[in-house]
């Protein structure tokens, strides 16, 4: 009797901005389990915001170690692995793939004067402030342009040059997260078309062709020699290193399929992979995307449509720099903070339930209470690294109730702010909107949350089951897809629906009287803001 041949499985690591989370998947798309590690995040003086590779790594190794010692699989007939993770950051490296300085993320800002001194001069664009003759040329072969807060690796990369001239001039490659990630598993220094996207210096008109642009690379002040290749994404891009292999406990014949970034990899998880299927992610940071046709960019509000990991797609760019990190600001820094004052008392684990059930005493609209969540600045619908959060119309009637529920109503009034920018570059295609959106993240496992956003943006919520981990189960859909296991049109078959939440009209209307009052808050204040923080 013939040997039944193993099933073969696929790994999927999400690497965060809180840490990983590694899945196990069959090469089918059944999710099996999972492990998470926590990673810390290093804020320093000026905007910095910065994290050690090795804790990554470290994490990375522990979670799938005790993912492999759960015995659920053989570790020879795991086929392939997919990196997911945060992008927008740079790790300068040496030749063989050891970093030379801690990783700058995406929220890092210190390049900020760097990247408004490259991107403007001469004729500028009213109201944007880029050079006019630049924008085209970028707007015209990359569909975007380098982010004048600082935040992308244009902007950080110029940082290290002028800042840490040494270790701009010993790096050998200026890599992206996910692109030091899968150096990290094969030794090759290499980029998806669609995680190069974000270094401002590649053709993109043809999303299957991507290449380098010298000519944007000058511009962009890069060193084009210390740029990863260039190669398809889902493609297999070598297998795992030996020393690597051991390390992780799996088999060196191990395929490694070219790294994606979380946003990338979430629109998968949440199976949003056919034109105009959107979802909505809430995590640390939040954002709104959909697959497109076609590549377009509205510069002023901080949209564009950049290369997908779906084949000949784009995907819309959107990010809003602090989401659920405004849910652990409050927990850590205003109900549980150790700050001496009170009897200290560490957060208790069930922190955000405990938040949630406050929260839901208050009534929506929280008495009138706003809280805007700009805590970092912010970059959709507006690219401002001076705006500030805070709450607005607290009286001496307000309780920590009101507080607690307005941070959630905050969030979800920011995500409609960066809906209507969406909706606003798809008009011609989508004249009535999204009339539903998928929702994932952490934010997603909150039914307050949920029923907020419905309420919010007037569409029906879908809640994806385990929405937390949308972004491994995209990553291990992608390796499964790119050992040929899986087809791109199979993947929203494999993505369930836990729950569908649909708009109250009469919590409607309480949230669009709080929404304008929101979106006044920036424009009569922006001006206050970016005095008092430069």
């Amino acid at each position: 009797m013939p040997t039944a041949e193993p099933t073969r499985h696929v790994l999927g690591v999400d690497l965060g901005t809180g840490g990983p989370k590694v899945l196990l998947a069959t090469a089918d798309g059944e999710v099996l389990a999972h492990e998470t590690e926590k990673v810390e995040l290093i804020l320093l003086p000026g905007g910095g915001a910065e994290q050690d590779p090795d804790a990554w790594w470290r994490a990375i190794v522990a979670a799938t170690r005790r993912l492999l010692a759960r015995d659920l699989v053989a570790p020879h007939d795991v086929a392939a692995i997919c990196m997911s993770s945060q992008w927008g950051g740079v790790v300068a490296v040496d030749a063989r793939g050891r970093h030379l300085h801690n990783a700058l993320t995406w929220m890092d800002a210190r390049g900020a004067d760097y990247a408004r001194a490259l991107t403007s001069g001469g004729v500028t664009v009213p109201g944007a402030g880029y050079n006019a003759r630049a924008l085209r040329e970028w707007l015209s072969k990359t569909g975007g342009a380098p982010s004048r807060s600082g935040k992308d690796p244009v902007g950080q990369t110029q940082w290290l040059r002028h800042d840490r001239p040494d270790v701009y001039a010993a790096a050998a490659h200026l890599l992206d997260v996910p692109e030091y990630l899968t150096m990290r598993l094969t030794g090759r220094a290499v980029a998806g078309f669609d995680t190069a996207t974000l270094r401002w210096c590649s053709d993109n008109r043809d999303p299957s062709a991507v290449r380098w642009d010298r000519a944007l690379a000058r511009r962009c002040r890069l060193d084009v020699d210390k740029l990863p290749e260039l190669v398809p994404p889902a493609s297999v891009v070598g297998t795992l290193l030996p020393e690597v292999a051991e390390e992780l406990g799996l088999s060196t014949d191990v395929q490694v399929v070219a790294g994606t970034g979380d946003t990338t990899a979430a629109a998968v998880g949440a199976g949003a992979v056919e034109d105009y299927a959107g979802h909505l992610y809430i995590g640390t940071s939040a954002w709104l995307s959909a697959h497109v046709p076609f590549k377009r960019t509205d510069v002023l509000r901080n949209v564009a449509s950049l290369p997908a990991v779906v084949p000949d797609r784009y995907w819309i760019a959107t990010v809003q720099d602090v989401a659920g990190k405004a849910i652990d600001w409050l927990i850590e820094r205003v109900v549980y903070p150790d700050d001496g004052m009170l009897d200290a008392r560490p957060a208790p684990e069930d922190a955000l339930e405990r938040l949630n059930a406050l929260a839901v005493s208050s009534p929506p609209g929280s008495n009138g209470v706003v809280f805007a969540p700009w805590l970092n600045g912010e970059r959709t619908p507006v690219d401002d690294p001076y705006v500030r959060g805070g709450w607005f119309n607290v009286s001496l009637s307000t309780t920590r109730a009101d507080l607690a529920r307005s941070v959630f109503e905050g969030i979800a009034l920011n995500a409609r702010w960066m809906r209507d920018a969406v909706e606003r570059f798809l008009r011609k295609e989508m004249p009535d909107g999204f009339t539903a959106l998928t929702f994932i993240g952490g934010g997603a496992r909150s039914a307050l949350w949920c029923q907020t956003l419905a309420d919010v943006l007037g569409c029906t919520i879908r809640q994806a089951e385990e929405p937390v981990l949308a972004n491994a189960r995209g990553a291990a859909l992608i390796a499964a897809i790119g050992i040929g296991a899986l087809a791109w049109e199979d993947v929203p078959a494999r993505v369930h629906i836990a729950e569908s939440y649909h708009p109250d009209p009469e919590r409607q209307a309480v949230y669009d009287r709080q929404y304008r009052t929101f979106t006044e808050l920036y424009k009569k204040n922006r001006r206050i803001y970016a005095r008092h923080n430069r």
